[in-house]
């Protein structure tokens, strides 16, 4: 019988994973206002780099972010340049183009393996610290050191940054934007850039530990768009928060209620908390409409 610490670690670590996938999600949303479907596939296709980069390469998987990242985010700019700023003045084909980009991509892996599952093993992540009577797996330990230094990174950089305050800019008022001087659709693109490759690092980070296919994404992107909005649209700090919160809800709905009924958990507490708090834990009212959604 698992002791309750080892259900609050299980959670918190599962909390990360989700945190991580979100905070690509968030950052999208937050600059260009869109809600990316296909978020989901980038964390597969990071897992699919991953192995590709172990199978050809003989690289760990961790390494293989030197490889990943890069290529997602030039992926990344290429699909907002061509795919999204053409569509710039119809936010809802925009949502549309991302839900049809997640079935192309889907469908293309799925023809590439022939829906086999493939699975990758890292010497790094393929070990278990236990203290006392509480047991850590070092790959989850890994994407929850990766998601802090990724939320404190990414907020450091939009307050700190001359890079970073453009952004903060376009995303508050476009036009006023433009009239200081900043190249918005240039933003837009390494913002998507950026979101998509963050998506790419959460895929590498959990390559060693999820079996993957061409269906995972839509196994993370449901607990993604849920963290996003519970924490609040645009918040960095409310997608961080938001995973763990999630996280723990979903390890403890398991044990102690029943695993088939661990989402229903969490939505019942998302939905509480829309009701609550339509702008999310850490959003602030109507920041939807201004800017990303931040606690000063």
């Amino acid at each position: 019988m698992a002791s309750f610490g080892n259900i609050l670690v299980a959670g918190i670590l599962l909390g990360g994973i989700y945190s991580l996938v979100s905070i690509g999600l968030n950052l999208i949303f937050g600059v260009i206002r869109i809600v990316n479907f296909a978020q989901g596939e980038f964390v597969m296709l990071g897992m699919y780099g991953a192995y590709a980069a172990f199978l050809m390469l003989g690289m760990d998987p961790y390494l293989s972010l030197v490889i990943v990242l890069p290529v997602l985010f030039i992926f990344g700019v290429i699909l907002q340049r061509f795919i999204l700023q053409p569509l710039q003045s119809e936010p809802m084909m925009q949502v549309f183009a991302t839900f049809g980009l997640m079935l192309l991509l889907q469908n293309i892996v799925l023809a590439i393996t022939g829906g086999v599952g493939y699975s990758v093993r890292s010497e790094v992540g393929n070990h278990v610290l236990r203290l006392g009577d509480l047991a850590v797996s070092v790959s989850r330990l890994i994407a929850v050191l990766a998601v802090l230094a990724v939320a404190v990174g990414l907020q450091w950089f939009l307050k700190h940054t001359l890079a970073g305050q453009a952004v903060r800019a376009v995303t508050q008022d476009k036009r006023a934007a433009r009239l200081m001087g900043i190249n918005v659709e240039r933003t837009f693109m390494l913002t998507f850039g950026a979101g998509a490759a963050l998506a790419g690092l959460a895929g590498t980070l959990i390559a060693p530990i999820y079996t993957m296919t061409p269906q995972i994404g839509g196994s993370f992107i449901t607990a993604a768009f849920a963290v996003v909005v519970l924490g609040g649209l645009g918040s960095v700090w409310g997608a961080l928060i938001g995973g763990f919160f999630i996280g723990l809800i979903e390890a403890v709905a398991a044990y102690y209620i029943d695993p088939e009924l661990k989402h229903v958990a969490w939505f019942l507490v998302f939905i509480l908390v829309l009701i609550v708090r339509p702008s999310g834990l850490f959003g602030i009212v109507g920041a939807e409409e201004v800017g990303l959604r931040e606690e000063s």
